[in-house]
């Protein structure tokens, strides 16, 4: 018998010696005899019948509306896209650029340092002071990231001096430890609610919509939400987590001003304001918001992404970032409110260029959300790919969330963070300007004529003396 078995495993091995060095030696001519054989049957094959019928359907249908309508047909039920936003192609900032100081001003010294720092809610009893205008947006504990997530972003916060928003999840006793500023988010739920949250928040934000899902809320199933994060948020045993689509029953916008009265009252004065995502009477939301007395607006455009929405709300509704923060900034100076009420702005703003743009377009600080999340995941996602998307290393429900590390999370979220900052400090010098403050739309131009129209810019091609004269 162990003869046997030496004669099989060595016929085994020299037969695959065997095919490894034909392989080798006749590999074009096999790669050849492969070609021409499928190339005969896609040029030979009736239409009807050839497989390369399905590129015209994809180009008809586009490869993840494909995807998506066969889940639909599978399941039945409304999707969750499980992240990014929509699959629109939006107008963004990219055909927005910068105006060089040469000549006129002069380049500021690269030893030079540039302040950015930034305050929130000035007009309040208790502004929010940040040292760098990029803040950490709304991703819950439990709702969409791990223990593991939240403890590394709120640590590289607090290293940066800048502030990290709860989102609508159960809020960490250890999380709120570690962070610096922390703007509690109050969302349409029945956790996080407790007393000594307002009393630890340097900000308290009234969630009434986003970008990515509008106003409405969601339901998790308990198989789906198990382990702390059903403590944290004080559910029971096989009890749903709700988020509603309302804070009261038959809600009336004087029950939202009488809210934010009460938090204001509850948090010692800390600011008080509203999120919601960027629609088509911006300008009347805003007002409706000036009225009941708020610090800061936080408007989510179009291109925002968010963990499991309905992709009907991801693409269909909202208006662009760019449409949103040119909108609302010219609002806020309509009304005089520009300066009084911060304005914060997120929703596709992914690389340091667009968050400076926003900037000089009038927000006052930025969110990052999507951003973020791959700094923080950084080389960490290979514990998921190539078998897995990348996000189950630090969504709540992601398969290899145990083997993330916290102190790498941080450190990549603390080093994205802060090489952000310096290639925008260095834009600013290379604009002339030594301060945040100094920056405006002033310092824009833009190589698309729509663009530069309404944004109320120059238009690249046109000579910059007739751009002056009618302004």
């Amino acid at each position: 018998m162990p003869n046997l078995l030496f004669y099989l495993t060595f016929t085994m091995v020299t037969l695959l010696f065997v095919v490894l060095i034909f392989m080798l030696i006749c590999w074009r001519w096999i790669m050849k005899l492969m070609v021409k054989k499928a190339g005969k049957i896609i040029l030979s094959d009736s239409y009807q019948e050839n497989v390369m019928e399905l590129m015209p359907g994809l180009r008809h249908m586009g490869v993840q509306n494909m995807i998506e309508n066969s889940l639909r047909a599978e399941t039945g039920t409304v999707l969750d896209r499980p992240l990014g936003g929509s699959s629109k192609k939006w107008p963004n900032l990219d055909p927005i650029t910068f105006i060089p100081a040469q000549t006129s001003p002069f380049p500021v010294d690269g030893e030079e340092d540039v302040d950015i720092s930034v305050t929130i809610g000035p007009k309040a009893k208790k502004p929010m002071d940040i040292k760098i205008p990029l803040m950490i947006s709304g991703m819950g504990y439990g709702v969409s990231l791990t223990e593991q997530a939240r403890l590394s972003l709120a640590k590289a916060a607090k290293k940066t001096g800048t502030a990290i928003n709860s989102g609508q999840g159960g809020i960490l006793p250890e999380e709120l430890d570690a962070a610096g500023k922390y703007i509690l988010q109050f969302s349409k739920t029945d956790w996080a609610k407790e007393e000594h949250l307002f009393n630890r928040a340097d900000m308290i934000e009234i969630k009434l919509g986003q970008g990515a899902i509008a106003g409405m809320g969601k339901k998790i199933a308990p198989q789906n939400l198990t382990g702390r994060a059903r403590k944290v948020m004080g559910l029971k045993e096989n009890e749903e987590a709700v988020i509603y689509e309302n804070f009261y029953e038959n809600q009336t916008l004087i029950d939202i001003k009488l809210l934010v009265e009460e938090l204001r009252v509850r948090s010692g004065g800390v600011p008080i304001g509203v999120k919601i995502g960027a629609g088509g009477k911006i300008e009347e939301d805003i007002d409706h918001l000036i009225l009941m007395g708020i610090d800061f607006i936080a408007i989510d455009g179009g291109q925002a992404a968010m963990h499991g929405a309905p992709p009907i709300l991801f693409d269909d509704f909202g208006i662009p970032t760019l449409h949103a923060v040119v909108r609302a900034v010219n609002h806020l100076e309509k009304r005089k409110m520009k300066g009084k009420i911060s304005l914060i702005v997120s929703g596709g703003l992914l690389v340091p260029g667009h968050f400076l743009k926003v900037l000089a377009l009038g927000a006052d600080a930025v969110y990052l959300g999507s951003a973020m999340l791959f700094a923080l995941a950084h080389d960490q996602v290979l514990n998921a790919l190539p078998f897995e998307p990348p996000t189950q290393a630090i969504w709540y429900d992601g398969k290899f969330k145990d083997q993330f590390k916290t102190e790498e999370g941080e450190k990549t979220a603390e080093k994205f963070l802060t090489a952000s900052v310096e290639e925008m400090k260095m834009a600013l010098r290379a604009i002339g300007k030594r301060s945040l403050k100094e920056l405006s739309k002033k310092d824009l131009v833009s190589y698309d004529e729509l663009t530069a129209k309404m944004v109320g810019i120059p238009f690249s091609f046109r000579p910059w003396e007739d751009t002056q004269l009618e302004q």
